[in-house]
């Protein structure tokens, strides 16, 4: 199933904020995309007026293995061990929508056809919003490297945005992903090491604390959210055979009660529509924000976790600076490597403490801002709810 959003459809479905301040000397967007079977092929345009690009103005396509490659050279760039990576955009996953597709067409023949044609027009749009939610957080990510200061001037970056060919971004093998696999094994056993080590900053020490905790708020939020916004789809679902059962009845009967049975069935389905707008507001607004934002928890606490190691490097190096003084021999080397160890600890833990002050600043506007227009968009569907009910009210009086 392929799937082109316009600019018309994108503007009707609400977007997540996590309060990017744009530089307008590099300017990014997403403005298609394409889905092919298990692919989504998105179009990145650029426009700037920095002179280390060809032209002011391009675009490339990208695949969602160009943007993992990207945010994995950035986490493996040494001198960006002091910032906070923004989180890479999670894998495309259509499976749900088409599963829920296959079990429809399979249930075919248990359901009217107005049943049939209704839930086919809830699935084609939960698949539409899954879509549009896959190439937001795609453009999400990219906008918060070019709102970086340093990020931004990524060479890594810049090739992404402006070479025009095909990336020849491969998958990791087996032995890359086991290689992988070992190495999250051992960074775990280190972080039990690490997070014996003593804090001296009262700053970091306070942030370890509260990210911890943070972290499995949000994650218990995300959980709930899903949950309310699974029961409002649910509902929606529900109206669906409601009313149609309603409309099947009235179409049988042939005294008065055939009035009422059919606004019922239409007051049910005009309900069906504003419940499923719900749900769709609430996934973006909230569930999407909440599970966004534990993404980027994790990748705050992967900058106290680097620093942590720095600072454990920087003592075995004391260490051993004072055994070869003891033993009067390497003495010199060990020094530098002590001077070494202090300076990379120094800078990660200068560019770490604005890094998260600046996370701070970002999750707290962003979470205001999308919970201010998720309450008046939740205002906004009940008056529409309230007015339904009070027109069916007027109605069935009338008869």
């Amino acid at each position: 199933m392929a799937s082109t959003p316009d600019e018309s459809e994108k503007e009707k479905v609400p977007s997540v904020s996590v309060d990017l301040n744009h530089d307008a000397s590099l300017l990014i967007d997403i403005p298609d995309a394409l889905c092919e079977r298990d692919k989504v092929k998105f179009t990145v345009h650029t426009k700037t007026t920095l002179g280390t690009f060809q032209k002011p103005d391009f675009s490339v396509t990208r695949q969602h293995e160009d943007f993992i490659w990207l945010h994995d050279t950035l986490v493996e760039t040494e001198d960006y061990a002091g910032l906070i990576i923004p989180p890479a955009p999670p894998k495309p996953d259509f499976e749900s929508p088409r599963e829920k597709m296959h079990k429809l067409g399979e249930g075919e023949a248990s359901l009217t056809k107005e049943e049939y044609t209704k839930m086919k027009q809830e699935l084609e749009a939960e698949y539409l919003a899954v879509f549009k939610k896959t190439v937001q957080v795609h453009e999400v990510f990219l906008l918060r490297l070019s709102s970086h200061p340093i990020l931004s001037k990524d060479r890594n970056f810049q090739i992404f945005l402006e070479y025009d060919q095909d990336l020849s971004v491969r998958r990791k093998n087996t032995k890359e992903k086991f290689g992988g696999f070992f190495r999250n094994m051992v960074k775990s056993a280190d972080e039990v090491f690490i997070s014996g080590i003593k804090e001296g900053d009262e700053f970091f020490d306070q942030e370890k604390t509260f990210l911890l905790d943070y972290f499995g708020k949000i994650k218990d939020s995300t959980a709930k959210a899903e949950k309310m916004t699974r029961s409002h789809k649910n509902l929606a679902d529900d109206y669906i055979l409601i009313s149609s059962t309603l409309a099947s009845l009235s179409a049988e009967d042939s005294t008065a009660l055939k009035g009422y049975l059919m606004k019922f069935s239409d007051l049910l389905e005009k309900l069906r529509k504003v419940e499923a707008r719900v749900a769709s507001d609430q996934e973006l607004k909230l569930t999407e924000l909440l599970r966004y934002y534990m993404r980027d928890i994790q990748a705050a606490k992967d900058l106290l976790y680097r620093r942590a190691r720095a600072q454990a490097d920087y003592e075995n190096a004391c260490r051993a600076l004072e055994k070869a003084r003891q033993k009067g021999k390497d003495v010199p080397q060990a020094e530098n490597l002590q001077e070494q160890c202090l300076q990379k600890f120094e800078k990660l833990s200068e560019s770490g403490k604005k890094e998260l002050t600046g996370f701070k600043a970002r999750r707290v506007v962003a979470f205001r801002k999308n919970l201010v227009e998720m309450a008046e968009l939740e205002v906004k569907h009940a008056k529409n709810k309230t007015t339904l009910l009070q027109s069916c009210i007027e109605l069935l009086k009338s008869n």
